[in-house]
């Protein structure tokens, strides 16, 4: 098929597409609580109405029923990162195995430990409080994309079964029992403690669970400055004010602008399309009967779930654009969505021609560490926890409950730990990081077809401390 064909087929099939998150996009979507129009005073001040300051509203709350915590949204609750990811659950706190391994090798066993306990509480507290969030457990599915990916696999299989994981490798003809893909040369499913959830449901699931225990949450409040004050910190907001004696910066990407975390965090941007719901025909053509999450091993990764109406979501494809801008408008248009429906179309030749409702884009946190880090402000009252690029549905809630116990001086068994310790590496600013990831991006897409002098390049990149093909 000529190029110009693949590329009118990618445009007709987003001729009716919405350019906004599917998940979102939900009549179940709740009213929004009032602006803040008035000076408050609490314990605990969070600032960020997505997974991190959900999950640290509620944990707060269930640890001390009587203290005063206030959450305050820019915009309404899981409308940024967590209103937007596949949502394909993981035991993993630091973004994989693989990466675990890679960042602190002598904390494995115990990340590994506190993973598994954070994602049986994450199941526990889904169940307790009656969160209706389409949750499955149909596990995780590394799929090899070629030849050359089963020594990934292989190699991930390995590290799965040393750490406790259920964790199965399978040849081509099991994985294509699973998924019928002919790209499918091999596979390593987890079956337990993984699956998918529908991450706005759960959003406003906890959003619910933290209004009934006491939580004060305030939508269409941005915060506009802080600083520190006698008796704590106050943060100022369009129309009123709060004086909080800590707070939780829980704004991940979003908090890219602010000059000092902008040295650690660029706000790359992660693309999505979904289709239509399948027919019956159409979801016996691709078998899937298993319903895992899954990802495969080409260097620019794509991932796909299935959805509770039999949808499928199929993301990848990074970006960056000048200045950590979170909302460019070329991603509202057809055109860098392209490529990634083609990819579909090649990893599922059985569904060429299947239509695309919605088409989504925004920006994850990356770090050179691909996981959560701390950064303290005004004495340690304030604390900013983000750098969430992955795996954070579940990581999220482990994230929050360290952050906590940072900011009351806690001394739990985590802090000890490397992670909560350091941070990631600086990034180069601009005009640097935008040269230098437009030159990593193009390198990313073409590596597996070309390679030449994007290997060196990628290879460079990644002894600088940025691990652009982790998987």
């Amino acid at each position: 098929m000529t190029d110009e064909q693949t590329r009118a087929d990618a445009l007709a099939a987003l001729q009716h597409t919405t350019f906004f998150p599917y998940w979102l996009d939900n009549s179940q979507r709740p009213r929004e609580e009032p602006a803040l129009q008035e000076n408050l005073s609490c314990d605990l001040l969070i600032v960020g109405g997505g997974f991190t300051g959900l999950w640290a509203a509620v944990q707060a709350k269930e640890a001390n029923p009587a203290r005063e915590v206030i959450l305050i949204e820019a915009s309404s609750i899981a409308i940024g990162a967590s209103g937007r990811p596949a949502a394909i659950l993981s035991t993993s706190v630091m973004h994989g195995l693989q990466n675990a391994q890679r960042l602190y090798p002598d904390d494995m066993e115990e990340l590994e430990r506190l993973g598994k306990e954070n994602l049986d509480g994450f199941r526990e507290t889904i169940e307790r409080y009656g969160i209706d969030c389409d949750l499955e457990w149909g596990g995780e599915l590394t799929v090899a994309i070629g030849d050359e990916g089963l020594a990934d696999i292989a190699k991930e299989h390995e590290l799965y079964c040393h750490y406790g994981h259920d964790a199965h490798l399978l040849d081509a003809e099991s994985v294509r029992r699973e998924v019928r893909s002919p790209l499918f040369s091999g596979g390593l499913w987890s079956k337990k403690r993984s699956g998918t959830v529908h991450p706005a449901k759960l959003a406003w699931g906890l959003k619910r669970v933290a209004l009934e225990l006491g939580v004060q949450i305030y939508e269409n409040t941005p915060m506009v400055s802080n600083r520190k004050k006698s008796g704590g910190v106050e943060v100022t907001t369009p129309c009123g004010r709060v004086l909080a004696n800590r707070v939780l910066l829980a704004t991940n990407a979003f908090a890219a602008g602010n000059r000092k975390i902008r040295k650690r965090v660029a706000a790359i941007r992660d693309r999505i399309v979904v289709t239509e719901p399948l027919s019956e025909e159409q979801m016996a053509a691709i078998g899937w009967h298993n319903r895992q999450g899954i990802y495969d091993t080409r260097t620019q990764l794509n991932y796909m779930r299935l959805t509770a109406d039999n949808r499928i979501l199929f993301g990848g494809r990074l970006d960056y654009f000048f200045g950590n801008n979170t909302d460019p408008a070329e991603d509202r248009t057809p055109d860098p969505y392209l490529r990634l429906i083609d990819n579909f179309y090649r990893t599922f030749p059985m569904l060429r021609g299947v239509r695309f409702t919605h088409a989504w884009s925004g920006p994850i946190a990356l770090t050179t560490r691909m996981a959560v880090h701390y950064q303290h402000y005004h004495g340690g009252r304030m604390l900013y926890a983000g750098g969430y690029s992955g795996f954070g549905v579940t990581a999220t809630r482990f994230g929050a409950r360290v952050a906590l116990a940072i900011l009351d001086d806690r001394k739990v068994p985590e802090r000890a730990l490397k992670f909560a310790r350091s941070q990631p590496a600086y990034i180069p600013p601009e005009p640097f990081r935008w040269i230098g990831a437009k030159i990593t991006m193009y390198a990313l897409d073409t590596l597996d077809e070309k390679g030449g002098w994007r290997v060196p390049w990628v290879r460079m990149v990644e002894r600088m401390g940025f691990p652009v093909t982790q998987k």
